[in-house]
């Protein structure tokens, strides 16, 4: 093998990741472009039924009312979804429920006030009513930051070098959520994740009349042989005396979905009746959205450069918050038992498939509205067991991970100053929320636990999440250490034209309004 010299080894950095097929504004046929957006609603059941199985049974609710509540989550999914591509940041991204919102959720469970009432479904429905109060009071944080643009004037601290251990543990601090259920059902998660890496990467190249199916399809495929195989295991009665947990995680539909859905129910906002407002309930919520918040702005981040598009303006960036806070009032007025998020997931599929057309998420959203009203047919989907799903994301997290990584391109990372605040930021993101999760789990209540509940709230949530704790690390670290000389190996000279929206000429083409609005929100 012929020896490689120094000057032969040249991979500028580049604005743009290259091998996408579609960008935001270039469009896969229409049916290609249905089946697409078909997958990113199958991707999205996963956490879709997954928080309110956790949460409704802990509230006092039944299987219908579990049923009652995935609906209405995939209902108000599609609409954010909606809105975030046609007016937010206008990025192909999929805003579904966030697991962020647990801890002060379960908080409000647990509160003396609903926890002593004897009767099931009236202790349902006032911790319901409960929750929605305080995700209508919370989402006035988003709403503030994102449409006064002081999210957009936080960002000028943000840098490249600073937002490497945001947009990775966006992916790699759910790594709770990859091998960990897979290894519940190893004999549904195993095959999965070996079937999905072969067919979307090994046999990609193979095509049906020159169309890459595997390539673009892979996850459904793939979904689909292992739910029937899932299904077989279940009619045959291979967990038939195996423990609950088992059962849990391996049968199909386990969580009775199919047989408590009504064939037609349309999602309505007091559907649950009037929220009532608590403001410690609020205050603790509080902490769940500023958490949405920084791993939606990691996540846009992601989906900017899946997408082929330039990095978010600050502009832009505080739009999307704005409608996602709109989002979260969307969860509160519905009654969801979760607040949203960009959905993770979603983001790396745009890597897997190399399709990051706005239209193919818009399509998708159509999808869940539509699934989430034919309660029937939306819940069969629903019946998929999350192994499945958590197999898809051991590949799908690391890809956004690995996307925040590429961003250490245009930084300096022979500087000790850069290796030092990279490697603590990313260490502290994981290691902190580590620390959280495993007191809690022994103790049975966060490491925070005062008298002040909300206080408790705010501490657990916040450190709980790794992109929330290496955001706070690292952009103190950037702005504080040796930062006056340090402009070059921040990346800051690359960084600086993106900020502003007429600052690249492209950011028009990916950002801009549609229907001629930049007229009356004209970017600032």
């Amino acid at each position: 093998m012929a020896e490689v010299k120094p000057e032969e080894i040249t991979h500028p950095p580049m604005d743009q990741l290259q091998g996408l097929e579609y960008c935001i504004g270039s469009n896969p046929s229409w049916g290609e472009a249905i089946a697409l957006g078909f997958q990113h609603y199958i991707l999205a059941l996963g956490t879709a039924v997954m928080i309110p199985t956790l949460l409704v049974p802990l509230m006092g609710g039944t299987d219908d009312d579990t049923v009652k509540v995935v609906q209405t989550l995939l209902f108000v999914t599609g609409i954010n979804t909606l809105l975030q591509t046609l007016f937010g940041t206008r990025l192909p991204t999929v805003i579904g429920g966030s697991y962020a919102f647990v801890v002060p959720i379960i908080s409000i469970i647990h509160d003396s006030s609903l926890a002593q009432i004897t009767d099931d479904h009236e202790r349902f429905l006032q911790t319901m009513k409960a929750i929605q109060g305080a995700l209508i009071v919370s989402s006035s944080i988003q709403i503030i930051l994102g449409y006064s643009q002081l999210w957009g004037i936080c960002s000028r601290f943000f840098s490249p070098l600073g937002m490497v251990p945001v947009v990775s543990l966006v992916g790699f601090g759910l790594f709770d959520r990859g091998f960990p259920v897979v290894g519940r059902c190893v004999e549904i998660g195993i095959p999965m994740l070996i079937l999905f890496i072969a067919s979307s990467q090994y046999l990609k190249h193979l095509h049906v009349r020159r169309w890459p199916i595997l390539e673009r399809f892979s996850l459904l495929i793939t979904i689909v042989i292992i739910w029937i195989y899932a299904y077989l295991l279940t009619v045959g009665g291979a967990y038939k005396h195996r423990p609950e947990r088992t059962q849990l995680n391996c049968c199909t539909d386990r969580a009775n979905l199919i047989s408590s859905a009504p064939w037609i129910q349309i999602p309505y906002p007091l559907q649950w009746g009037a929220p009532t407002f608590n403001a410690g309930h609020s205050f603790g919520m509080m902490a769940a959205v500023l958490v949405s918040l920084i791993e939606s702005t990691g996540a846009f981040k992601a989906a900017a450069r899946l997408a082929s598009a330039t990095p978010p303006p600050a502009h832009v960036l505080s739009r999307g918050i704005g409608w996602q806070g709109i989002g979260i009032l969307l969860h509160g007025l519905f009654g969801t038992a979760s607040g949203s998020t960009v959905s993770v997931e979603n983001v790396g599929l745009l890597g897997s498939t190399r399709v990051g057309s706005r239209r193919v998420t818009q399509i998708s959203s159509c999808f869940m509205i539509f699934f989430s009203i034919m309660g029937k047919f939306g819940v069969l989907f629903a019946s998929i067991p999350f192994t499945i799903f958590a197999a898809v994301y051991c590949v799908l997290f690391g890809l956004v991970a690995a996307v925040g990584l590429s961003l250490l391109q245009f930084t300096n990372m022979n500087s000790m100053r850069s290796l030092f605040i990279v490697g603590v930021s990313i260490f502290l993101g994981l290691s902190v929320p580590q620390y959280f999760f495993r007191y809690t789990l022994s103790a049975q209540h966060g490491p925070a636990h005062t008298n002040a509940g909300w206080f408790n709230d705010y501490i657990n949530t916040i450190f709980s999440s790794p992109p929330t704790v290496a955001l706070i690390v690292a952009v103190f670290l950037d702005n504080t250490l040796d930062f006056k000389d340090a402009a070059t190996d921040r990346g800051m000279p690359w960084w600086t034209r993106f900020r502003t929206f007429k600052g690249d000429s492209r950011n028009e083409e990916f950002y801009t309004l549609p229907f001629k609005l930049n007229r009356f929100f004209a970017p600032s």
